[in-house]
């Protein structure tokens, strides 16, 4: 364990935060689970095709110089012995939820941050001696588990600053940040090093003259504020020197899925079938969210294109939005969809690399009022709704079944069978899937899914 850097040996203030980031999850989850990827490199892919990348990568993988989102030929210019597995979400939500209560035994978790990363709020009795209780969350996860789930844990006065420790000594690592040190402290790190600074806000805060971590500490919250085009240019300056902010809770906004396609997977027929598996499965998160949608946007992306110079061109681009009475029946959003479809036949002109369908307009079901005048409406209306209770009936029903008999026991239609799986039930920053979410049968931890490539 890298414990020893930067930890002085009395606080100079009060640590309120301790911030917890595990080490290549998916990579070190794959080798936690086959003892014979250890001491090996690993990459995780999304799907089981030559044309994706690394969404992870081992530390062995790592010091042998694969960048993070390696391609397959890029991993294995650096690492040719390199070990490729397809991605198994399933697997890693259910060793999060143990990791969880692992650390619980500790002490309490206050927010879970994503599938990697969770943060603790501090009493002053935990915080008296920051070193010993980093230490002991690392031995109960080693006691828990083994030596492979490594996590790095940064502990300062805010979340921000907590979460910057963390990234201080990785992999292993435990850092102690105290803000009566900065900025000398922090002073050598790049701006876009940090949390919540982006390639996009870098931009913005050198335009503003801000070129480094001094600069960036000696502005003040309302010139923040200012760089950052709205109030969170204030929270992250508050975190920053040490003064805590709360997040305002996340208020649900929308329910979507975007899939990334094979090469095989780009003609026309295979993008429709695979936008209608996204569709129902963010209708039935919708339906456990209780809530109706009056919108939903249907969107593709081709692939980056390059000219004789070999410069690069941006990504095409092509989507609309289908608007109707708030629902939650799948065959209204299927409706949508179908009109989406036909407006992507006649106006999109590539061949897209990815697809994206969402839910959004939403509206709490007991707030909206029934339409008085829908058995008036013709079955010749774009969306009928002369049934819309009936529909809204056979959607509950088919949801009950899947959850009573498995995902694959019934379906609205053909359930064509999407490369990488997962539909719906991948694991993205600030979403963990549920148990609800999966919609196939879920793997054995130690069924690992080796690439072919």
């Amino acid at each position: 364990m890298n414990l020893t850097a930067n930890i002085p040996t009395q606080p100079t203030e009060i640590a309120e935060r301790l911030y917890l980031d595990f080490d290549s999850f998916f990579a070190t989850a794959e080798q936690y689970f086959n003892p014979a990827l250890r001491g090996r490199p690993v990459g995780v892919m999304p799907i089981d095709s030559p044309h994706s990348g690394c969404i992870a990568v081992s530390r062995e993988a790592k010091r042998m110089g694969v960048p993070a989102m390696a391609s397959v030929a890029v991993a294995r210019q650096h690492a040719p012995d390199i070990i490729l597995v397809i991605a198994r979400p399933d697997a890693y939500v259910r060793l999060h939820n143990r990791i969880l209560e692992a650390i619980e035994t500790c002490l309490p978790i206050a927010n879970v941050r994503s599938i990697d990363e969770l943060v603790c709020h501090l009493l002053p009795s935990e915080a008296a001696q920051p070193e010993i209780l980093g230490r002991r969350i690392k031995q109960a996860l080693a006691d828990r588990f083994n030596p492979m789930l490594t996590c790095s844990i940064g502990i300062a006065k805010t979340e921000l600053l907590a979460k910057i420790a963390a990234e201080m000594n990785k992999p292993d690592g435990l850092a102690i940040l105290s803000s009566t040190d900065l900025p000398q402290r922090l002073a050598h790190l790049e701006l876009n090093d940090l949390p919540g600074i982006s390639k996009g806000m870098g931009a913005r805060l050198a335009n503003a003259g801000v070129t480094n971590f001094e600069a960036l500490w000696g502005i003040g919250p309302k010139h923040a504020r200012a760089i950052w085009g709205n109030i969170e240019g204030e929270r992250f300056w508050n975190g920053l020197h040490g003064h805590h902010f709360e997040r305002p809770e996340t208020i649900k906004r929308m329910f979507g899925h975007s899939r990334m396609l094979p090469v095989d997977w780009r003609s026309t027929d295979k993008v429709h079938a695979c936008a209608r598996q996204l569709a129902l499965s963010a209708a039935r998160r919708l339906r456990r969210g209780d809530v109706r949608a009056t919108k939903l946007t249907f969107g593709m992306r081709g692939g980056r294109s390059f000219s004789n110079s070999g410069k690069g061109k941006n990504q095409p681009r092509w989507g609309c939005e289908i608007t109707f009475r708030p629902a939650r029946d799948d065959r209204t959003f299927l409706h949508a969809l179908s009109e989406g479809i036909a407006r992507s036949t006649r106006e999109a002109r590539f061949s897209p690399r990815s697809v994206s369908v969402t839910l959004h307009g939403l509206e709490e079901a007991q707030a909206v009022q029934s339409d008085l005048f829908a058995v008036e409406i013709p079955q010749t209306d774009r969306f009928p709704c002369t049934a819309t209770a009936k529909w809204e009936r056979l959607s509950d029903t088919l949801d009950g079944l899947r959850s009573k008999h498995g995902p694959s026991a019934i379906s609205l239609g053909p359930k064509d069978d999407v490369p990488g799986g997962y539909l719906g039930a991948k694991i993205a920053f600030g979403r963990i899937p549920d148990a609800a979410d999966f919609n196939e049968a879920q793997t054995e931890d130690s069924a690992t899914h080796f690439c072919s490539v």
